[in-house]
């Protein structure tokens, strides 16, 4: 039995939640002429609404509960019966605001009924979804085909398919585990989705540098040889794409760590101070590099080419099964210096395989966490030396000097913090 105060409780949040989609309904609405339509916009309406959803659950509950689906459904009724006459007048057949009208009504009975904090959550979540109309919109129309298919494409193998692989291990030392495979794919395929669509929105405004940045948490391989290439030729830009490249390379670090430390947080923490420290390098570089005042535009073409590409994920995820099984196998064959080796060669062409990989093992307790350390700081090496390699040979001269040798500084730094540990 509800006290007089749970009551008055439960009426005030139920009216609360009528108030607040009512405020953002009526300043919507509020420059639209004064047809019928508009009459049950504002605070006033939907704050009747919510109270009457209230008051209708509060009956029910002292009568029948079948007495609040009989009321939503004669409400709803009346507003159908509105929205038709309406559309007659000013032939706007949109439903939004009536179908708002139904979830206040729905909002005020689950606020009577006791759920007070998720009808406050959910009529938050709506106002705010009404109110970024606008936004929605623009995304709508600016969102491209390929876009969307990627979209859909990252839900279904991170909701639909994700779930449904097994969590066990398989075959030989029972490297092969589903799950552990297809989780990490899907993490990857997040980084460079969110890379993309960062480089898409704001780099191509911002320069160079933010294009690095987003680029970089996709792919700061594809930056390097993407900037290096189109920088080649650019004179006195040069300097900038440098800058942009060693910001993606930079970037690899701090990456590198958060994906280990989703994984194995021990694996993460143990590699703290030497990839802060390369990091560190190479965004002092980029920062002192692009003091140069040049004006420039930077096509989000030059980055990534697609959000996400169900062939890529299946090849990472091929990779994946492959350094899984070679990690185990190298680890019983040659012990701990096997999966130094292994690390050494997948971290030319990635990083993020033999990290996830590693850290999966040491959160496992197949290997320790300082080997698993040790060996993803390698791959890092390795890459880096590799990126400095590309910018060299496809930048020519001056990547050479801005890239590479800052990079080959990035490894001596990271090889001495590595070892004073």
């Amino acid at each position: 039995m509800m006290t007089h105060l749970e009551l008055f409780s439960r009426l005030a949040v139920a009216l609360s939640v009528g108030l607040l989609i009512g405020l953002e309904r009526g300043h919507f609405e509020r420059t639209e002429p004064k047809t019928i339509a508009r009459r049950i916009t504002g605070m006033r309406t939907f704050g009747l609404i919510g109270l009457l959803g209230a008051l209708c659950a509060l009956l029910a509950n002292e009568i029948h509960a079948l007495f609040l689906g009989i009321s939503f459904f004669a409400f709803a009724a009346l507003m159908t019966a509105f929205h038709v006459l309406a559309s007659g007048e000013d032939h706007d057949y949109g439903i939004t605001t009536i179908i708002a009208s139904l979830i206040t009504f729905a909002l005020g009975a689950l606020a009577m009924i006791g759920f007070m904090n998720v009808a406050a959550a959910a009529a938050v979540v709506m106002t705010t979804l009404l109110g970024m109309k606008p936004l929605l919109h623009r995304i709508e129309l600016k969102l491209q085909d390929i876009e969307l298919e990627a979209t859909l494409k990252l839900l279904l193998i991170s909701i639909v398919i994700l779930p449904v692989f097994p969590n066990e291990g398989y075959g030989p030392w029972k490297a092969f585990n589903p799950y552990t495979i297809w989780w990490m794919v899907v993490l990857i395929a997040s980084i460079s989705y969110v890379g993309y669509f960062g480089t898409k929105i704001i780099g191509a405004k911002k320069g160079l540098l933010l294009t690095g940045l987003f680029g970089g948490l996709a792919s700061s391989t594809a930056i390097t040889v993407n900037f290096s290439r189109s920088g080649r030729k650019s004179g006195r830009l040069i300097p900038l794409f440098s800058a942009g490249i060693l910001v993606a390379a930079g970037l690899m670090y701090p990456r590198v760590l958060i994906v280990a430390a989703i994984v194995s947080l021990p694996v993460a923490l143990k590699m703290v101070i030497p990839l802060v420290a390369m990091a560190s390098v190479c965004f002092l570089s980029a920062a002192w590099l692009s003091r140069v005042d040049v004006p420039t535009v930077v096509d989000r073409e030059q980055t990534l080419r697609n959000p996400f590409e169900m062939k890529v994920a299946l090849q990472l995820a091929g990779l994946l099964a492959a350094i899984m099984f070679l990690a185990h196998g190298l680890q019983q064959w040659l012990g701990d210096v096997g999966l130094f080796l292994l690390a050494a060669l997948s971290g030319i062409s990635d990083v993020d395989a033999i990290n996830l990989t590693l850290a999966g093992m040491a959160s496992n307790e197949q290997t320790t966490v300082a080997i698993a350390a040790n060996a993803i700081i390698v791959a890092a090496i390795t890459n880096t030396i590799a990126k400095g390699v590309l910018a060299a040979v496809i930048g020519g001269k001056k990547f050479c000097l801005y890239v590479s040798t800052t990079l080959l500084l990035t490894v001596v730094v990271g090889v001495a913090t590595a070892l004073s540990l």
